[in-house]
């Protein structure tokens, strides 16, 4: 198929631009094959480029021969579109449809374009497993790099290298893994310096009805805990969601079976409750009412902020385990490509400091995110705006980064990243010239070529003009774990992504007026807290008790 052929009006003249509380812009509009483009000779007007892909949906109105298209967009933005003409209008709104909802993988921006800067370092060998290893080889003897899932045959959504304990050999993952959901038998996450700990992830054990064991997947799982040491089984669903995965065929570790290992149930969503959340809370952003107190209802309806809550009180809870208790963790949900990975990527940003550098977070995204197996094409298809029934889409990635920015947010000297680079990441996760978030896994990468054909998002961000920009000047290395806070009166709504293209509404402003006041009342304890939580990290010896049955 050719670009052509969807382009029926390929450009049109007086079109006036008009975005929320920007001046309009009258210019030419211009529709290629993978963006829309709008430029004007008005003096300081800047140029806009919008890729289709970024594109939610569209709204068509028509008043005499004046045809109006509003534009919805991934990164949430909203511009509106003035067209003279009515022939023109529709065939501009049924191209931009067109254009925006292509299936065919190899017709997507990535593949065509071509970086006009010097790629100094190539992104696509900057976070390979072999050196990712080298940093646990080189603290421990007791882990080893498996090449068992070369060929992507044993488990779809894993890398083709895994890190698992020295003293099992690959027969016994091959077992293991027709014991887990989708393959995904357990493998290291995370290895702690301070006291050996280590973090699995994993798909749910496959019990069934009838109780069904796996002793390689026991001997696999026992395999990472030190003599007289016990573990916990982290489970992101509910006591009941688990009981009833087991009439599916899933299920939990029975205890008889682990009698190492403790199960904590802590509750996240699922990924379609995530999606929901996501469409209120955008609708909730958007409305103009006057009324701070029903926007606040309308924010609090969503649900987005208990949601991080639970989020980030998973992720401490593992962090506790591995940090004050001196236990193994292991953390699963269903899949294990979704809450799993939330869980696992933030109790390393609260434990390893160097996931707190820009270098360790893309490192992180990589390894708990890319090439761990989390769907990106599917979660990330639509955003807040479509109107099309969800299928797979969900906000799973968006919510980890929110969580990440509240933890930010807490220890503003403890991140050598800024806010920019989390919402960059979210940008380009939904709609990007790069290659890095295409594909739903290592195994279609690959066969996509995509290292070969497309460009790393990473090559760009390693430029030093790029680099400076997401920089923290605030920035002091902090070798010590962090504890978040996850206190209501902690947890922020998001106005850099959330109210970035609509600051101006007067309940906004009201209500992070009053935001504001609040952090501005609690700045001067803000070094005494942090002190005393290093004090209290230093002489921490005895164990702490877990805060959850």
């Amino acid at each position: 198929m050719e670009f052509a052929e969807l382009i029926k009006t390929p450009r049109v003249d007086g079109v006036v631009l008009h975005r929320p509380f920007l001046p309009t812009v009258e210019g030419t509009l211009c529709l290629t094959g993978h963006h829309l483009i709008l430029s004007s000779r008005q003096d300081n007007a800047e140029e806009l480029w919008l890729l289709h892909s970024n594109i939610d949906s569209i709204e068509k109105r028509f008043v005499g021969s004046l045809g109006t298209i509003i534009v919805k967009c991934k990164d949430l933005r909203v511009i509106q579109l003035d067209i003279p003409g009515m022939e023109e209008s529709m065939n501009i709104g049924s191209s931009i449809e067109a254009l925006s909802t292509l299936e065919s993988v190899s017709l997507m921006y990535p593949f065509f374009y071509r970086p006009m800067f010097e790629v100094i370092e190539d992104g696509w060998n900057s976070f390979l497993p072999e050196e990712a290893f080298k940093d646990i080889e080189s603290a421990t003897d007791e882990w080893r790099l498996s090449c068992v899932n070369k060929d992507f045959g044993l488990c779809p959504s894993y890398p083709a290298l895994l890190v698992v304990p020295k003293g099992v050999d690959d027969d016994t993952l091959c077992k293991a893994a027709t014991f887990r959901q989708g393959g995904r038998f357990p493998v290291l996450s995370y290895y702690h310096k301070k006291n050996g700990m280590v973090m699995m992830r994993a798909g749910q054990p496959l019990t069934g009805t009838n109780g069904r064991r796996c002793k390689e997947d026991e001997k696999l799982i026992n395999a990472t805990l030190r003599a007289g040491k016990r573990g916990y089984v982290i489970d992101t669903r509910t006591i009941s969601q688990a009981q009833q995965a087991k009439a599916r065929g899933g299920g939990f570790e029975q205890e008889a079976n682990y009698p190492q290992w403790r199960r904590i149930h802590k509750a996240i969503e699922r990924w379609n409750i995530l999606q929901e959340s996501l469409i209120k809370l955008v609708e909730a952003c958007n409305d103009q009412s006057p009324s701070m107190d029903r926007w606040l209802s309308k924010l609090e309806a969503s649900n987005w902020l208990t949601h991080v809550k639970e989020i980030l009180t998973t992720a401490c809870l593992a962090a506790q385990c591995i940090d004050r208790e001196g236990a193994s963790v292991l953390v699963h949900g269903t899949e294990g490509t979704d809450s799993t990975l939330q869980v696992t990527s933030l109790a390393q940003i609260i434990l390893d400091p160097a996931s707190r550098t820009i270098r360790g977070f893309q490192s992180l995204v990589e390894r708990e995110w890319l090439q761990a197996g989390h769907p990106f094409q599917q979660r990330c298809a639509q955003s807040a705006y479509s109107m099309g029934k969800p299928r797979w889409e969900s906000p799973v990635f968006l919510l980890f980064l929110d969580c990440v920015w509240q933890i930010l947010r807490q220890f503003p000297c403890s991140f050598q990243f800024n806010e920019h680079f989390l919402v960059l990441l979210f940008q380009h996760a939904y709609a990007s010239q790069f290659g890095t978030f295409m594909g739903n896994n290592a195994a279609e990468r690959v066969k996509l070529k995509l290292s070969q054909k497309t460009v790393s998002l990473w090559s760009w961000v390693k430029r030093p003009q790029h680099m400076e920009r997401f920089l923290n000047p605030l920035y002091e290395p902090n070798g010590l774990v962090i504890w978040p806070s996850v206190a209501p009166q902690s947890l922020l709504l998001w106005e850099g992504v959330f109210l970035r293209w609509n600051r101006s509404s007067k309940c906004v402003d009201e209500a992070c007026e009053e935001m504001v006041h609040i952090i501005e009342y609690n700045k001067d304890l803000q070094a005494k807290v942090n002190a005393l939580r290093r004090q209290l990290a230093q002489l921490e010896t005895q164990d702490s008790p877990l805060d959850t049955p």
